[in-house]
């Protein structure tokens, strides 16, 4: 790190490499934070996070028991321990709240006046934060299981939503209609996204094990239909042809730069694709246990090199390179199954909802202490994360 410091102080090197080395240390470096608890709220578990873009201040969480709450993460107090309050919630006396599971919530990408949530009373709806009152309110067929807002789209509002009709829903906040549905699924939509790159790219996950691409503006909507075999059929199963995964494709997260899209199954793995493309990258996770019937909420680093991919796992969340598949950590501390995490990238910080009913926050571990006399007298050495190493070389440090 001195080096990095150096090469800035001298006009050497760009600011920015410091930026990402440092991240990446507190990024590889995340713990369960004992000293930060998040106000319990819920009764039933946690099925989604989301964490408002802006300033990175505010958390929502919905859970099983239809209650949406809206948490404070800066620490009032001015004390090392504290809990992160709740502001306020959508309980059950409010006139307005869920009567079922709530299965996604999230912000308004450049508001934090407005948040929105969905169900599986078949309503997607639109909130005032200030009031807490419902602004819109859009009604389907089927259980919603997901919906998103482009977090980069500025000539267009529209909110794609996946339920257990195979068409998916697009729904329009500036005049409160459905504006048009997409065809091509044959199973309930389990997980919708919109590209972080491109306004009008939307990428859908199935039941029917397939996850399709689609630019919304065109008349032949679908793009690309991703194939695990990129195009060659299955020796085993010509049956297995032209699907993402080899079971029900629950979860979907395009990496911040929006190049590629990660996807996982119940066919216990995770893929990584070339967004433009639509191949199959072919990188090993390794075996991904996901026994989940409804959507898995996983999220990836931003601003890290290399990219890392958070995914519960059971009671725990195991932590992957993007693009090499090494399992670098599994972070321990719920007890039962993690459902939901939300990266926070201001302050490099990860956030986790589980049936166990709490959200625990992982936080950077402190930077080890400078080693004292004795220590470099007897040779001993401390080790950079193997990660880091690959990313950076010693001549770097050196420099």
């Amino acid at each position: 790190m001195l080096g990095y410091l150096w090469a800035r102080l001298c006009g050497l090197d760009s600011p920015v490499r410091l930026r990402r080395a440092e991240t990446t240390r507190r990024v590889l470096s995340l713990e369960l934070n004992k000293d930060r608890d998040v106000e319990r709220i819920h009764e039933n578990g946690i099925n989604t996070l989301d964490i408002e873009p802006v300033e990175g201040r505010y958390m929502l969480s919905g859970g099983a028991d239809g209650v949406i709450v809206l948490y404070d993460l800066i620490n009032l107090s001015k004390t090392p321990s504290y809990t992160c309050k709740a502001v306020c919630k959508v309980g059950k006396s409010h006139p307005d709240v869920h009567k079922y599971s709530v299965e996604t919530v999230q912000w308004y990408p450049r508001d934090t006046g407005i948040f929105t949530s969905s169900s599986f009373d078949k309503t997607l709806k639109i909130w005032d934060t200030n009031s807490l009152q419902l602004a819109e309110v859009f009604h389907f067929d089927g259980t919603v299981y997901s919906h998103h807002m482009s977090p980069l789209a500025t000539k267009h509002t529209l909110i794609a939503v996946g339920t257990k009709n195979p068409k998916v829903q697009l729904c329009d906040l500036k005049s409160g209609s459905s504006t048009h549905i997409l065809q091509g699924h044959r199973g309930e939509v389990l997980a919708v996204s919109w590209s972080p790159r491109y306004d009008y790219v939307l990428a859908t996950a199935s039941a029917d094990s397939k996850v399709k691409l689609w630019d919304v503006r065109r008349a032949k909507s679908c793009l690309i239909t991703l194939d695990q075999h990129n195009g060659e059929k299955s020796k085993s199963s010509s049956e297995a042809a032209n699907t993402a995964h080899n079971g029900r494709v629950n979860g979907l997260c395009f990496t911040s730069d929006g190049l590629h899209l990660l996807t996982v199954g119940t066919d216990d793995r995770m893929r990584l694709w070339n967004s433009a493309s639509g191949e199959n990258t072919l990188v090993n996770y390794g075996k991904v246990c996901n026994d989940s019937r409804k959507g898995l909420k996983f999220t990836v680093s931003v601003g890290c090199s290399p990219e890392l991919v958070f995914v519960p796992y059971d009671s725990t969340i195991a932590v992957y390179t993007i693009h090499t598949g090494q399992k670098l950590n599994v972070l321990r501390g719920h007890y039962n199954n993690v459902d939901c995490c939300v990266f926070q990238p201001l302050f490099q910080e990860l956030y986790s909802g589980s049936k166990d009913c709490n959200i625990l926050a992982w936080v950077p571990a402190l930077r080890e202490p400078v080693p004292d006399e004795d220590s470099r007298k007897s040779g001993t050495q401390t080790h950079l994360h193997p990660a880091f190493e690959d990313a950076w070389s010693s001549s770097d440090e050196d420099s």
